[in-house]
């Protein structure tokens, strides 16, 4: 079973106008598949102040296609290291966070909007030689559009 790693700009993006097709597209596409999104604690967190809409969108997510896990030890300390190495800086700790769930989780993909510190081909470098260096398996990051063939259903 496919696992995908879906960060709060995806649920926010379902409302955004510049996102939201795409978003809707990606969410529509997961639901009406066997594929598990993953969402974690940090991503119910940064939710807490979004608009409702929002919130009930995720609260109403199907149980047979979500899995929910928490931030441990191990996600933790790999996350301190991507900004040790310099991937990011300290305020983009969050978004390391939601990097190393999903590699420690062994997510087939992380799922995001957010270009600047996650979607970024020098990022997803930078935390992909972290990986590496530390024994870890390399992460796909794109954006809900790059996720799928939507038109060949791949």
């Amino acid at each position: 079973m496919k696992t995908i790693y879906v960060d709060t700009s995806v649920f926010g993006g379902l409302f955004d106008e510049e996102f939201a097709v795409w978003s809707k597209l990606f969410f529509q596409y997961v639901l009406q598949s066997d594929i598990k999104i993953i969402i974690s604690d940090i991503t119910i967190g940064e939710l807490e102040n979004a608009p409702i809409k929002i919130r009930r969108f995720v609260e109403n997510l199907p149980e047979h296609n979500l899995t929910f896990i928490l931030l441990d030890s191990e996600a933790m300390q790999l996350g301190s290291k991507y900004i040790h190495e310099n991937v990011v800086g300290k305020s983009s700790l969050n978004d390391c966070y939601h990097i190393a769930l999903a590699t420690t989780h062994k997510a087939n993909l992380l799922v995001s909007w957010n270009f600047k510190h996650i979607v970024n081909i020098e990022r997803i470098h930078g935390y992909n030689a972290v990986n590496l260096k530390n024994g870890y398996h390399t992460l796909e990051i794109r954006n809900p559009r790059e996720a799928f063939d939507y038109e060949n259903n791949n």
